[in-house]
């Protein structure tokens, strides 16, 4: 085409460049979340294998959503891991920026993202839409596989060298791992009585109603934070 001026010359490259790359990026996240499945879902039949055949009360199951959403049930923990449809960068004050990898390429910092929340099960058993779940950890994947976790405790610490690690379906198994034995390691830790003490009408109706909020991190406490204070 002749004749472009330098403004469009520019949006031009940005596309090939920017727009491309984040694609790829796209295409290799959604690859490795379907690993994420396929590792969650085995994981399922093992520990029903192992427990339920003693004890069919501890349900384990394991449920796809969407392509971009499955749940994992743990007993009384549902684990539930979201693609985001969309890549991103960091600030410029994230440590992400202090890595080699990131500074030798800077279209290497451009991730997509896996989120990790947990929630009681009961609170979708009884559809207690009031109920609060949590953010244990957040999965970012980039185009050449590196990778690394934003989360508590092991979830931080085991998985944040960007630099080197590369996704494989080794770590997979042990991510998943590290987020459910993260999710049975707090139980719900009843408020002190003073603090319960006065209900008023509303609050007792909602009980009733089963409509309560009800959370491992509102309205109880995480016996992990607790742990993370120390």
């Amino acid at each position: 085409m002749k004749n472009i001026s330098p403004s469009k010359q520019l949006i031009i490259e940005l596309l090939k460049e920017k727009a491309v790359h984040k694609q790829d990026v796209y295409a290799n996240t959604l690859y490795n979340f379907n690993t994420f499945k396929q590792k969650a879902e085995k994981l399922s039949h093992l520990l029903t294998q192992q427990i339920t055949r003693g004890d069919k009360r501890v349900e384990i199951t394991y449920s796809e959503k969407s392509g971009f959403e499955f749940h994992l049930k743990v007993a009384g923990d549902l684990i539930i891991f979201h693609m985001h449809t969309n890549i991103f960068d960091f600030d410029k004050s994230h440590p992400i920026w202090k890595n080699s990898y990131v500074k030798n390429n800077n279209l290497n910092a451009y991730c997509g993202l896996i989120n990790v929340y947990n929630f009681l099960s009961d609170s979708f058993k009884y559809n207690r839409t009031n109920d609060v779940g949590y953010l244990i950890g957040r999965i970012f994947i980039n185009k050449e596989n590196h990778f690394f976790v934003e989360g508590k405790r092991q979830l931080s610490f085991l998985y944040n060298d960007f630099n080197n690690a590369v996704l494989t379906e080794n770590s997979v198994d042990s991510i998943i791992d590290s987020i459910v034995l993260y999710a049975l390691s707090f139980d719900l830790l009843t408020p002190p009585y003073d603090s319960m003490k006065e209900v008023s009408m509303q609050e007792i109706l909602e009980v009733s109603q089963s409509n309560i909020s009800t959370g491992k991190r509102l309205g109880f406490k995480f016996q992990a934070d607790a742990d993370d204070l120390l």
